[in-house]
């Protein structure tokens, strides 16, 4: 559809638009520059897709994703368990994402499946994560990945986080055969997906960095999972 058949559905753009400017048609009428923006940039906007990883962070792994992630200028989430964050100089790898401006989410403190543990002994691994977190970036943490996708719905009544899942899942941690998971999620990619990753196999970083370029040439634009869902 045109830009201007769509102004004038809209109203923005009136017939008399494309009237010859003679002496008698003078006064023109004319249309909203900030309507036509409005309309010309939503016209143009680009899918937008989230690209998530959990388990990390990891020492060796973690940093080169964030190379290359900060090579593209794309931003990601990463859902951490909180054992791994007091690994040493993992502290400082959570500061730098913070700093380069990824999302940050609990994925728990020991990697348990919510469901089978008590209400209380899943309360505190969200708890004692969600402080470790906010002890480095200074902000109170948003939202969490449940390991397996299990989660229980009264938590929410204890704590405000929101339970992330995914859309996407190339199982990753299943092969060390990058151009496999690379396929998967490039084939099966829509429009506000949320990819499944993990940061802690350097086949999953390589394979995340190639999935980022192709999804780019087509189109896609990366972002962050609060902007995906709360847009």
């Amino acid at each position: 559809m045109g830009l201007v058949y769509v102004l004038l559905l809209m109203g923005v753009v009136y017939p008399s638009f494309f009237r010859e400017n003679t002496v008698e048609n003078e006064k023109r009428e004319v249309s909203s520059p900030n309507a036509i923006a409005y309309v010309a940039e939503s016209m143009t906007e680009k899918p937008r897709i989230a690209i998530t990883f959990d388990d990390g962070p990891n020492a060796t792994y973690t940093p080169k994703l964030l190379d290359g992630l900060k090579e593209r200028g794309v931003k990601a989430t990463f859902f951490l368990i909180g054992q791994n964050i007091e690994k040493n100089g993992n502290r400082e790898i959570v500061k730098r994402m913070y700093e380069e401006g990824h999302l940050i989410g609990n994925h728990t403190y020991h990697h348990v499946e919510i469901t089978k543990v008590s209400n209380e002994e899943a309360y505190q691994e969200i708890v004692m994560t969600n402080e470790l977190i906010s002890s480095i970036t200074g902000e109170e943490v948003q939202f969490m990945r449940p390991p397996f996708g299990l989660w229980q719905k009264e938590l929410e009544q204890k704590i405000h986080v929101l339970p992330v899942m995914w859309s996407i899942d190339p199982l990753d941690w299943a092969t060390e055969n990058v151009d496999e998971i690379v396929n998967k999620v490039v084939t099966e990619a829509e429009e506000n997906d949320i990819i499944l990753l993990h940061d802690c196999y350097d086949s999953s970083v390589k394979a995340a960095l190639k999935i980022i370029d192709r999804l780019t040439a087509e189109g896609y634009e990366f972002v962050t999972v609060d902007e995906l869902m709360m847009d």
